[in-house]
């Protein structure tokens, strides 16, 4: 009896071992998988910390441009400063022709060519005038080659800091040869704090060859006390010619646009379309001559729109002197309509609010 009471107690501890060998086995496997889990969230932890340090590093690198930029903005830009920066960029060309063993572009100070055929092209000036009282007067004289497709992009400021006036003049001539294309965008502003008029007055002069494809878009919103925007055109055979301008004046500002051109080539097709906005007492001037000579389309059209005491005078002309020329011109001025701005007025906006939504949709 006692052997047997100690088989059975001997078989229960057993039992209770092999219980706890299980437990163990199982707390083991348990133990392994949290060690996983831990090195698996260590990683991320690794991972995460590296991650801040590269936000925090680039928000130190957009503080630091930030910084930059509002010191460069405070600089003035004089004369000296501005011959030294194009003598860089002129450098900088001849050293990529001497790299690229082409001679793709030639410069002088205010001068720049492009001697490029059938290649695509990016041209990108930029002048900005920053030293009170100057005067100047910059020369672009653009050659496009034969079958060749450009883009060229010029933007030119004013900030005027004082109360002598400033004055910025550029003349643009574009000699676009058969069947090229030329893109061209053009953007004029002016800011700063002082009293000194802002002016700015570009010539643009263009011929286009047979086959040859021009498109300007020009804008100039805001800033600007004066400016006369002078544009001549000569077109050949099949070549064509695409207008965009937008102009916006305010206070006492005043613009004057003198559109000619002249359709000598059969074939030939000329679309000038102004879009402008006067406020204040400002006043603006729109002057569009289309000569038909030849077998051709043109069309010419000024829309603008009339605030507070704005002006505006448009004078658009057509001359056919072929009888197969078929000229248009259209022109449309007024005030925004009440009801536009109305509608607007319901859907949340107030009064001011509502107008600058109808001037930015009417010029964009």
């Amino acid at each position: 009896e006692q052997k047997e009471f100690y088989e059975a107690q001997k078989a229960a501890l057993e039992e209770d071992e092999r219980e706890l060998e299980n437990k163990l086995a199982e707390a083991k496997g348990q133990y392994a998988d949290y060690e996983i889990r831990i090195e698996t969230a260590t990683e991320q932890a690794r991972r995460i910390r590296s991650l801040i340090s590269q936000y925090n590093a680039e928000l130190e690198r957009i503080a630091e441009e930030k910084r930059a930029a509002e010191e460069a903005a405070g600089k003035k830009l004089d004369e000296a400063r501005l011959r030294e920066c194009i003598a860089r960029g002129n450098a900088q060309i001849r050293k990529y022709n001497a790299l690229s063993g082409k001679e793709l572009w030639t410069a002088e100070f205010g001068v720049a060519k492009n001697t490029k055929t059938k290649e695509e092209a990016g041209i990108k000036a930029s002048p900005v005038i920053g030293q009170n009282g100057l005067k100047d007067l910059v020369y672009n004289d653009f050659y496009v080659g034969e079958g060749a497709d450009v883009t060229i992009v010029a933007g030119c400021g004013i900030s005027c800091m004082g109360e002598e006036p400033m004055q910025h003049d550029g003349i643009h001539s574009f000699h676009i040869g058969k069947d090229a294309k030329v893109r061209y965008v053009e953007k004029h502003y002016a800011e700063g704090a002082g009293s000194g008029d802002r002016i700015l007055n570009p010539v643009t002069i263009v011929e286009i060859d047979e086959g040859g494809y021009m498109e300007m878009e020009t804008t100039q919103i805001r800033g600007v006390s004066s400016t006369v925007r002078d544009t001549s055109a000569k077109l050949g055979d099949g070549a064509t010619l695409i207008i965009k301008e937008k102009i916006m004046t305010d206070g006492d500002q005043t613009a004057e646009t003198n559109f000619q051109v002249d359709l000598d080539g059969a074939g030939s097709t000329a679309d000038v379309v102004s879009r402008s906005v006067a406020k204040g007492t400002s006043y603006q001037v729109f002057n569009s001559h289309i000569h038909g000579n030849n077998e051709c389309y043109g069309h010419t059209e000024c829309d603008a729109i009339l605030m507070e005491g704005g002006r505006v005078n448009a004078i658009p002309s057509l001359e056919a002197n072929c009888i197969d020329a078929s000229l248009i011109h259209e022109a449309a001025i007024g005030k925004i309509a009440g009801e536009q701005i109305i509608k607007l007025m319901t859907l949340g906006l107030t009064e001011e609010e509502a107008e600058e939504q109808i001037v930015n949709g009417f010029l964009k």
